[in-house]
């Protein structure tokens, strides 16, 4: 089968939660949040060659992925909603921490749904990538705008905000944890105040908190044992999302020491702008 046309070394980038607070429950179950998502400089990498026998199908460069991955699923939704006889062959280089809290999974379906929007020639407008997003996953249009952004609701209401160019320290500890476990859990805090997004950009980065915290520290003990390590280095860490990294900002030149076996230490800087943006067109 010849190649006909490639995209490779296509970035999907982690994001962080500034903070995150839950301010109540909906009747259908479904917690409603507040919270600060900002993209980092640290990304999966992701590389797609056009078949023209129609097929979808997945290469793992790096470590194993579930069977029916976002990527997989997105390409899938896209394929059949566009009813395009294209297919591709994706190759990734996972470089992000699964079930960190960060976002690389749906940051992958994101990518690929702006990457086969342009290798199958569909130039579709961001709302028609946007309504399948949705369809993937609750973060999965916030990568898709590319801009960091103030998040509320169950995370489909997305405003644009600014946040000072900083750099940070995330660590992953080896353990992963259950986003389903930390929402059954009753001692979840569930009833913060909303807050505005003056109250935020008045101190960016020492807003808030993750509520969702003190519960993790429970489920996952190297959780605390990982703020505890970035606090004995001086810093104010805080768990991003619902997963196991906790990152803390860093104001000046930190040494570090080796981090436990199986652990991820990570410096990174945010990102003004999804390195995609403008690979498709804005209508929304």
């Amino acid at each position: 089968m010849a190649v006909l046309k490639q995209l490779h070394h296509v970035p999907a980038p982690a994001k962080l939660n500034l903070f995150l607070h839950i301010t109540g429950r909906r009747p259908d179950g479904y917690h409603l949040l507040q919270s600060v998502f900002m993209l980092v400089d640290w990304w999966d990498v992701l590389h797609f060659d056009l078949r023209n026998d129609g097929e979808l199908h997945r290469r793992d460069l790096t470590v194993a992925l579930p069977e029916d991955d976002l990527c997989l699923r997105a390409a899938r939704l896209l394929k059949e909603a566009s009813s395009t006889r294209h297919g591709a062959l994706i190759s990734i280089e996972k470089r992000l921490p699964s079930q960190a809290g960060m976002g690389g999974g749906s940051s992958d379906a994101a990518t690929t749904l702006l990457s086969l929007n342009r290798l199958w020639d569909l130039n579709w407008p961001l709302s028609k990538l946007l309504a399948l997003g949705l369809q993937l996953g609750a973060d999965v249009p916030f990568f898709l705008r590319g801009r960091n952004a103030w998040v509320q609701g169950i995370g489909e209401q997305i405003q644009p905000v600014t946040v000072p160019s900083a750099r940070f320290v995330v660590l992953k500890p080896e353990a992963g944890l259950d986003t389903a476990l930390i929402f059954k859990d009753p001692a979840l805090k569930r009833d913060t105040s909303p807050a505005t997004m003056t109250d935020f950009a008045a101190r960016p980065y020492a807003f808030g908190r993750n509520d969702m915290q003190t519960v993790a520290r429970g489920w996952c003990p190297q959780v605390g044992q990982a703020l505890d390590w970035l606090t004995n280095h001086g810093l104010h860490p805080r768990m991003t999302g619902s997963g196991s990294a906790v990152f803390a900002l860093l104001t000046q030149e930190t040494v570090f020491s080796d981090p436990p076996s199986g652990w991820l230490l990570q410096v990174c800087s945010n990102l003004e702008i999804h390195p995609l943006a403008g690979w498709v067109s804005c209508d929304v």
